[in-house]
């Protein structure tokens, strides 16, 4: 069977790497401190060995006796000479040095402090010895011993025991070991109160995401402090959950208003079919009549289906990566297919050379929407006439000469599926215009409609141009209803 190991948590494990980033820190001051304490004391010692050495009183002159000889040492020093010629020397009752008797516990001398009772290598010399279970540090320095005919060269070895030092230093361990695991249970607690508040909103953001994912809703939301990363992440979460609500939103008005719109053409449709079916003796007239209005019935039926088929692919598509086109030749496509699909109208351009950074395909499909609503609103052998230009800003106009636009229905002319009463007995699904705006604002202009004197619609698209560039000749006299902005105009409100 195999056995998982539970990954600890990301608050035990920010917790764990504060605690043990302190901890290594204090351990290694306190090492630091260990280190430079214990040096001291040694050069303590060393200095006093020192300073020993440079007060010695000795003499080491009179009557070439071995009593004769006197140092004035300290309580706890050890001392003793070694002379050049073998025997060694310890302090006795009388102040004084005589020879170390068997049994006495004495300095063995290294190799070089024989050397040096013999009158060579260094005159002065540090070791560290130990006698019984007491560390020494020994200090060596060149004497002589006064003898007749002439002194003898020996070597004097004072030796400072460390045990206070090394006591020092173990009491100095204890308490820095406990100061250490101290301040690793202190990092620790800091470490998790940390982890807990860094954690916080990151725990409000994964509840929320969980909720959504139960529940469907995106009411959550996350409360936003401050101006750091964690509030930019509970920014961006916001503005997705805002974001996606709107897409649902949309989806759901664009389903709600789909099925009504398509229940009355299916109504229509069914019961022509159904008369046609019960009605065998129907006369051709009539039977024509009802075949009319089914082939007409299914030709809305079939422009409306693509219609809310291109509209909700609007937000597949704004996801590609705009490219630089030609806008006036992308409106010169669209004006050759208007002008196919109504031969009888007569549709004048004037198009300003230029780029534009935009979804070719979804522009020009907004483009046409707007020439095929003029030509569907001007008069037989009626004229569309289309100008682009560059002022500070692409400016199109479409106008037709038909009968225009109430002003009770232009507040509402972009919504989805909206149709004036004068529009209803016509052909269209009520999209049209409004895939026209969310086109255009999508690619960061605006659409508005006009109504110039003389009759008739005119609809200005303003679109950002790729670079600034000298600005065109003025409109013609047709295009003087409006004066041309140097700036794109706010979208009309729906």
């Amino acid at each position: 069977m195999a056995i998982f190991e539970r990954r600890p948590s990301f608050e035990a494990r920010l917790s764990g790497l504060v605690a043990l980033a302190v901890g290594v820190t204090i351990a290694l001051a306190a090492l630091a401190s260990y280190l430079l304490v214990a040096q001291e004391l040694h050069a303590q010692v060393q200095h006093e060995l020192a300073t020993q050495q440079r007060s010695i009183k000795q003499s080491f002159t009179g009557p070439a006796q071995e009593s004769a000889i006197r140092y004035a040492g300290t309580a706890g020093e050890r001392v003793q000479v070694v002379a050049g010629n073998g025997p060694i020397y310890v302090p006795n009752a009388m102040g004084g040095f005589s020879p170390a008797g068997p049994g006495t516990t004495t300095f063995a001398p290294t190799t070089t402090e024989l050397a040096m009772a013999k009158g060579s290598g260094p005159a002065v010399r540090y070791t560290d010895q130990t006698i019984g279970a007491t560390p020494y540090r020994v200090i060596a320095m060149k004497v002589e011993i006064p003898r007749f005919p002439q002194p003898i060269p020996a070597v004097l070895l004072i030796g400072r025991p460390l045990s206070d030092v090394y006591r020092a230093l173990a009491d100095l361990r204890l308490i820095l070991a406990f100061v250490t695991a101290g301040g690793i249970a202190v990092a620790l607690a800091i470490g998790t109160a940390i982890a807990r508040a860094t954690i916080r909103p990151v725990e409000h953001l994964r509840a929320a995401a969980e909720h959504v994912a139960a529940t469907q809703s995106l009411d959550a939301t996350i409360e936003q402090r401050g101006d750091d990363e964690l509030a930019r992440l509970a920014h961006a979460f916001n503005a997705m959950l805002e974001a996606l609500r709107l897409s649902r939103q949309q989806q759901a008005q664009l389903v709600s208003d789909a099925g009504h719109e398509l229940r009355t053409p299916l109504t229509s449709l069914r019961t022509n079919v159904e008369l046609l079916m019960r009605a065998g003796d129907l006369p051709q007239q009539d039977r024509s009549a009802l075949l009319d209005d089914v082939r007409d019935q299914l030709e809305e039926l079939t422009a409306l289906i693509g219609d809310i088929v291109e509209t909700a692919r609007q937000d597949e598509q704004a996801q590609v990566e705009p490219t630089e086109a030609r806008l006036d030749t992308l409106v010169g496509r669209a004006v050759d297919r208007a002008r196919r699909r109504a031969p009888s109208l007569r549709f004048d351009s004037s198009l300003t050379p230029g780029s534009v950074r935009a979804h070719p395909v979804m522009l020009e499909r907004a483009v046409l929407n707007v020439l095929d609503n003029a030509a569907k609103w001007s008069p037989p052998g009626g004229r569309v006439e289309v100008r682009l230009v560059r002022n500070g800003a692409w400016i199109l106009d479409i106008r037709d000469h038909g009968p225009g636009i109430e002003p009770q229905d232009l507040p509402r002319i972009f919504d989805r599926f909206y149709r004036a009463a004068s529009a209803r007995s016509m052909p269209g699904s009520g999209l049209g215009l409004a895939i026209v705006r969310d086109v255009v604002t999508g690619h960061g202009g605006a659409v508005q409609i006009i109504q110039p004197p003389g009759g008739g619609t005119l609809v200005r698209i303003v679109l950002p141009t790729v670079e600034e560039e000298e600005p065109s000749p003025p409109i013609g006299s047709w295009g003087q209803c409006a004066p041309v902005p140097t700036s794109p105009p706010p979208p009309s409100s729906s």
